[in-house]
């Protein structure tokens, strides 16, 4: 299914579920997503997988955009940001197809960018608070995730915990940055930068999260040391290249709704 042949939500606020062979996943996350984030539509972006993964999100009563082929991370939450900034929505928040991601925090979020109207984007983080409880990855990659965080707040110069976290919600003005240009390679770290050069600005906000109901991350433990190297090479390449020079509209203020 193409973006142009869904039709226009009346909502203005968007789940965006990236899903690569995610069958056994996605319906719970679009559930959890519809139960506890009313207002928000919910978008599964098929990544070309070969299993039941769109028809399992239709049922479940997500739209679906169905990618040919596999593009990654980045492929897939760039076609979301495409269609959340052709259909006019001023919210859109990644939600992962593994339910890592718990959406009883997706209000909070949202809470967070209507008090703090100078902020673009929030992202949920397991390391704001010291005591937080939940799944916070293994051993290694948690040590990756520190030398990450103080790269990037030395870089951005405000402070960053979690820059792995892909549970993050961004405004209309992120959504037009993110639909015009996504990191493909690191997304998540990379977005964070992309953030930062385009003067917008970003915060924290402490959440749980669960490990995966299924599937296998591909990051193992003896791959964790060569993705580190990677993705601080990809920082200091991302910091030279060139962006594209994104014209934002009115930034319009994100408001509550009683359905919250």
């Amino acid at each position: 299914m193409t973006m142009s042949a869904i039709r226009q939500s009346p909502h203005r606020r968007l789940a965006i579920v990236p899903a690569y062979n995610e069958s056994g996943s996605v319906a719970a996350v679009v559930r959890d997503v519809m139960t506890h984030a009313h207002g928000f539509d919910v978008l599964v972006v098929d990544d070309g997988s070969t299993d039941a993964t769109t028809a399992t999100a239709l049922q479940a009563g997500a739209k679906v955009i169905r990618l040919p082929f596999n593009l990654g991370i980045g492929g897939a939450m760039q076609a979301g940001y495409l269609y959340a900034s052709e259909q006019g929505y001023e919210v859109a928040i990644q939600v992962d197809g593994d339910g890592q991601h718990d959406a009883r925090h997706i209000p909070e979020l949202l809470a967070h960018l209507v008090k703090n109207p100078q902020l673009d984007m929030v992202t949920g983080s397991r390391f704001v608070s010291a005591d937080a409880h939940g799944y916070r990855s293994s051993a290694s990659r948690r040590v990756g995730i520190r030398i990450f965080a103080r790269v990037i707040s030395a870089i951005t110069g405000s402070t960053v915990t979690d820059p792995t976290s892909g549970f993050r919600m961004t405004t209309r003005r992120g959504i037009e940055l993110f639909a015009h240009d996504y990191p493909h390679d690191y997304p998540e770290v990379e977005a964070i930068l992309m953030m930062h050069a385009h003067q917008l600005q970003s915060a924290e906000l402490s959440v749980t999260m669960r490990s995966r109901t299924t599937g296998v991350s591909s990051i193992n433990p003896t791959r964790s040391a060569y993705y580190m190297v990677k993705v601080l090479v990809a920082i200091f390449i991302g910091l030279f290249r060139a962006r594209p020079n994104v014209k934002f509209g009115d930034p319009a203020p994100v408001t509550a709704q009683s359905s919250l």
